[in-house]
């Protein structure tokens, strides 16, 4: 069994003996609490504020954190970095994003970070099959609810989390998840920020489960 919970942004702690902590961001910084884990390894999408600042924060002593594109295996858990860009000029506007897929506790989960643009072919080949996806939705940084949805489209996941969107406190300043989520029919609405999920409990079809917050 996989837990899984969202500490707002891009921030998801998902933990199934190891803990794994995507994109920590220390709180005070983006106007949320700071993230309350200690991480067996923290994988940071790239160095932005809101996405890295809570490293140190999330660490545990003797913990890893991984930054770039490439193979490693930590105890049991597999992760796979996949370069792609935080823009749709090749990274000209604001620099490399590191997407990451996640094999634990028998699946496969893939973060998207800042993903900017609409992955290519190449980049889906990469990433493989995917459970659970949390992908971004807000715009104006990363890709917005059109390229979101073309996303989710070439990735097909079983399960996909939108991140990255305005919530309540958020000092960032991007769009709601009510665009992305307008005209679809496969939402779920999670009366909590954190579930717990099964390879067995995998949906037959492709889902987005929307989180609660705070």
């Amino acid at each position: 069994m996989v837990k899984v919970k969202w500490w707002g942004h891009a921030c998801f702690e998902v933990s199934d003996g190891k803990t794994v902590v995507f994109d920590p961001h220390n709180g005070t910084g983006i106007g949320l609490e700071p993230p309350q884990v200690k991480a067996d390894l923290v994988l940071i999408s790239h160095d932005h504020f809101d996405h890295a600042d809570g490293a140190n924060l999330v660490l545990r002593p003797g913990g890893i954190v991984a930054k770039d594109s490439g193979v490693r295996t930590v105890g049991e858990v597999r992760v796979r970095g996949v370069r792609t860009y935080h823009d749709e000029k090749g990274g000209k506007l604001r620099g490399e994003n590191t997407l990451y897929v996640v094999e634990m506790g028998g699946l496969r989960i893939c973060h998207l970070g800042d993903l900017g643009h609409v992955p290519t072919d190449r980049q889906v080949k990469e990433i493989g099959g995917v459970d659970l996806l949390f992908v971004p939705v807000g715009g104006v940084y990363t890709i917005d609810a059109r390229g979101a949805t073309e996303t989710l489209e070439k990735i097909s996941p079983r399960i996909a989390v939108p991140m990255h969107y305005r919530i309540p406190g958020l000092k960032v300043g991007i769009h709601g998840v009510e665009e992305f989520l307008k005209g679809k029919k496969n939402v779920r609405q999670v009366k909590s920020s954190q579930f717990e999920i099964k390879p067995e409990n995998l949906p037959a079809q492709s889902e987005i489960w929307v989180l609660s917050w705070p």
